[in-house]
């Protein structure tokens, strides 16, 4: 058996790890760099501001669709038979006011027929008075006994009928003054000429339209409203009514339709314009399709500003800023918009610091700078230079 010296085998192990020794305090281990990297500060991803809900109140509104529609229409027609339109004085779109001449036909005929009735009127007093002379001298004789019984009441029948006729010429000379009239077309309200179909030189007969006319110049919105809302709206409800051209007026419900639409189960809420919406100079016209909302009142709310408010993915959020200045994403339902206010009706509490700038750049649990809005630094510096005069 071979036997080896302790002594080198142990300076050798001394050696080997002296040397081992060495290398562990030029590379310190792995852990005490990880200690060093958490012991770091975090950085904050981004400088916001914030705010908290406040408590307003909001209008209540319905919006409905709708077209604009004269309040009533008239037919304005020719009450002549067979005579000539010699005139026309008014055209669509022209305001006009209650009797005033729209129309003039040819009165030579009625004017000849007028005279003719005229004359046999003279005529039949003529003859009236005879018949009455003759009465009066048949009643002086009938004691007397020259006339008989027969001849008297021949007389006096003779007057009746002479009385008669004059009551019958009367009537036909009334019915040619009243031709004559008719050869002016009259307005039978004021209001707006909105069609005209009267041609000069032709001859129409009697109960033919010549014009079209919205009374009193008044329009009105005619909402399409749902069944289920009608129970909110009634009559005075104010309205306020968008044009399709962007113009906009307000008015009040007249009356709701007494009946729904059994396909659209829809009914009609008739709302009325204010005077002058139908001058040349107001955008709102018959027949035009307009939108708007009726005013229902007022309610309380809880609003935050609009840059609140982030949309992601087709959900609302906001950012609440917590004590460890971190965020925390909250889901939100929106409501009412009023100006640069938004209704949040679900999710946010009147105490809760909101994010408002920046937070469309935040995640979930991201490190933030809280600073003091803008505006409000202004308005306290100043605040602050104002002195109180003496």
């Amino acid at each position: 058996m071979k036997s080896y010296p302790i002594k080198p085998l142990a300076g050798a192990l001394l050696a080997v790890c002296g040397a081992a020794g060495i290398g562990f305090a030029l590379f310190p281990p792995a852990s005490n760099a990880a200690d060093d990297k958490t012991a770091a500060p975090q950085k904050a991803a981004l400088t916001v501001t914030t705010a908290r809900p406040q408590a307003s109140r909001l209008p209540i509104k319905l919006a409905a669709n709708g077209n604009v529609a004269a309040w009533q229409e008239a037919s304005v027609g020719s009450e002549s038979n067979g005579l000539r339109l010699t005139e026309v004085k008014v055209n669509v779109g022209d305001q006009v006011k209650a009797g005033q001449v729209l129309a003039v036909f040819s009165a030579d005929a009625v004017n000849a027929d007028l005279a003719q009735a005229r004359a046999g009127l003279q005529e039949a007093e003529a003859n009236a008075a005879e018949a009455a002379a003759n009465a009066v001298r048949a009643r002086s004789l009938q004691s007397s006994g020259a006339l008989s019984a027969q001849q008297i009441s021949q007389y006096l029948t003779a007057e009746q009928t002479a009385n008669a006729r004059i009551a019958s010429a009367k009537a036909a000379l009334a019915t040619q003054q009243l031709r004559l009239r008719y050869t002016q077309v009259l307005a039978p309200d004021a209001g707006v000429i909105s069609a005209r179909s009267a041609t000069v030189g032709a001859v129409v007969g009697a109960g033919t339209e010549l014009f079209r006319m919205i009374r009193q110049g008044r329009l009105e919105w005619r909402a399409e409203v749902v069944a289920a809302d009608l129970r909110q709206i009634h009559a005075g409800t104010g309205a306020v009514v968008t044009a399709a051209n962007g113009a906009v007026l307000s008015g009040k419900v007249r009356m709701i339709a007494p009946t729904v639409d059994p396909q659209t189960r829809s009914a009609l809420v008739y709302v009325d314009l204010p005077a002058g919406a139908l001058t040349d100079a107001a955008p709102f016209k018959a027949g035009m399709f307009a939108s708007g909302q009726f005013e229902l009142g007022t309610s309380d709310a809880l609003t935050v500003p609009q840059q609140a408010i982030v949309v992601r993915d087709g959900f609302s959020y906001v950012f609440r800023l917590n004590a460890d200045q971190h965020v925390s994403q909250l889901k939100v339902k929106a409501g009412r918009r009023l100006a640069e206010r938004i209704e949040v009706l679900d999710g946010v509490k009147p105490d809760m610091a909101v994010v408002v700038s920046g937070a469309g750049f935040l995640n979930d649990g991201d490190l933030v700078r809280n600073v003091a809005a803008p505006q409000t630094v202004a308005a306290a510096a100043a605040t602050a230079t104002v002195k109180p005069a003496k």
